[in-house]
């Protein structure tokens, strides 16, 4: 465009036209990128729920164990002194 009344040249429009085209699939590559980490961190959020009750059902049987060789042990000593 060399003034401020003239049109477009084709040329111009082709080349606007191609930057909308690429700008579109940039978008596209962008929102799908979103609905792929979008998806991750859904799994990854109940991948942490399920390590997380894991853990704690694991800490209680340890809990359990603790006791039982503690009274284990004391068993033991007692039996000893007599």
């Amino acid at each position: 465009m060399t003034g401020r009344n003239s049109r477009p040249s084709i040329s111009t429009m082709n080349d606007t036209i191609k930057r909308i085209n690429k700008l579109e699939a940039q978008v596209n590559e962008l929102l799908e990128l979103c609905q792929r980490l979008g998806n991750d961190n859904q799994e990854l959020r109940a991948q942490l729920q399920t390590l997380t009750s894991e853990r704690s059902s694991l800490i209680e049987a340890k809990e359990k164990v603790r006791v039982q060789v503690e009274s284990m042990i004391t068993r033991l000593r007692s039996m000893e002194k007599a």
